[in-house]
């Protein structure tokens, strides 16, 4: 773990995203709420909060943080002639402290991601993910970072 204790506190926010891409008649069944485990946004929303509370758990150099917010939202596009339907993940994780809160924000979109598969493949297992990663992070001695290139 590298050694922090030398930074100022300070107020630190990281965006994410990730999509998850699936059969249009499966994003139908979403947003008509006509998945039998439930309200698939509902519960993948606060599994990703889940997620970001216990990255330092899963991702072994990470610190534990005291996470001050955690926010999910999700955007949902139908299906195109060149793309599958997809629902957008959006994590925006914030704090103050010593290191920043990129991997929870990450944690947060792919925990989320996980939870739509779990809650649909009774009806689509063909579900996948893709273009997880960081896009914008503010606060601490590196300052900002903006994404300029879109994720692959």
């Amino acid at each position: 773990m590298v050694d922090v204790s030398g930074k100022a506190d300070t107020l630190r926010e990281a965006v994410a995203t990730g999509m998850v891409f699936m059969k249009p008649a499966t994003l139908l069944r979403i947003q008509e709420g006509q998945i039998a485990k439930g309200d698939v946004l509902a519960v993948a929303q606060v599994a990703g909060v889940m997620g970001a509370k216990k990255t330092p758990d899963l991702i072994p150099m990470c610190h534990p943080l005291l996470i001050t917010s955690v926010d999910i939202k999700f955007q949902t596009f139908q299906a195109e002639k060149d793309r599958p339907a997809a629902i957008k993940v959006t994590a925006t994780a914030k704090t103050s402290g010593q290191t920043g809160v990129e991997m929870e924000a990450v944690t947060a979109v792919s925990v989320a991601a996980l939870t739509i598969y779990d809650m649909c493949k009774a009806i689509d297992k063909g579900i996948s993910f893709g273009q997880i990663g960081l896009v914008s992070k503010s606060g601490g001695k590196s300052g900002t970072y903006t994404r300029l290139e879109p994720l692959p």
